[in-house]
């Protein structure tokens, strides 16, 4: 078209879907073979020969590790060298490392620290023993010895009592554990179990000034203090009771004090 002698063309918009549609079907295309190729399985023997390179090299990974324990196990390296006991007091260190019975050179990982708590745990004087391995090459055991929390005399001797009843030793009492006074004295006695569970139950403060505690019966329980006075403490039931009021009562004057029935005491 000419317009005043020059020649012009009439722009048009150029239509580029042809160019979209076919970079789409490109596309399309493309994304299609890489799932295409995601989802393909290799052949039956690389999967084979794979999995056969797993089983291997598991099974040398625990033939290494079953070969190492071996050593470790038996190996001087580990070896036991010191034996620390703690807690003890009465009971002697050569006791207890008698009572272990540790053989020379053991490993660390052969020793069986429960089987060797039970050892030392059947001396009498020991209420409780922990064990511990302490690597690379130690033992530590931590003793909690019985204590005495009252005493009854018997042909033989005073026989001492812990807190859980049990009879562990025939010897001279310490100062300031109580006398049981019972017509059966014992570890199974009905009566001495009451007494001891009132004993435990008996401030520190006023335990130290028990002379005696007289079980006629487990409901009749009276303590003997050193000064003279007496305490009726019935029962050994609601001894956590009657516990909060004797103190407090002890200070009236008097000479026998009775608790037996702790919501209504008396002093005479």
């Amino acid at each position: 078209m000419r317009r005043g002698g020059v020649d012009t063309e009439t722009a048009e918009p150029v239509d580029d879907s042809v160019d979209r549609d076919g970079r789409d079907r490109h596309d399309d295309a493309a994304a299609r073979w890489a799932r295409l190729r995601r989802g393909r399985r290799d052949p039956w023997w690389i999967r084979a020969r794979e999995s056969r390179r797993v089983r291997i090299g598991v099974a040398v990974g625990v033939v290494v590790a079953l070969a190492l324990g071996l050593v470790a196990y038996l190996s001087p390296l580990l070896a036991v060298r010191t034996v620390r006991v703690d807690g003890l007091s009465v009971v002697t260190e050569t006791q207890v490392l008698d009572a272990l019975d540790m053989p020379e050179g053991r490993s660390m990982l052969r020793i069986d620290t429960t089987e060797l708590a039970q050892r030392v745990a059947r001396l009498p004087k020991v209420h409780s023993v922990r064990v511990q391995r302490v690597f690379p090459s130690s033992v530590r055991v931590t003793v909690v010895e019985r204590t005495p929390v009252l005493y009854f005399e018997a042909p033989d001797g005073a026989h001492l009592i812990d807190s859980d009843s049990v009879e562990f030793a025939i010897e001279p009492a310490p100062i300031g554990v109580p006398k049981l006074v019972t017509e059966t004295p014992g570890g199974n006695d009905p009566a001495t179990r009451a007494a001891v569970t009132v004993i435990n139950a008996v401030p520190v403060s006023l335990r130290l000034e028990v002379g005696e505690i007289v079980a006629r019966s487990v409901s009749d329980i009276r303590l003997e203090l050193r000064d003279g006075r007496r305490v009726l403490w019935g029962g050994s039931d609601d001894s956590e009771r009657k516990a909060a009021v004797v103190i407090p009562l002890l200070t009236r004057d008097g000479e026998v004090f009775d608790i037996s029935s702790p919501n209504l005491v008396t002093v005479k």
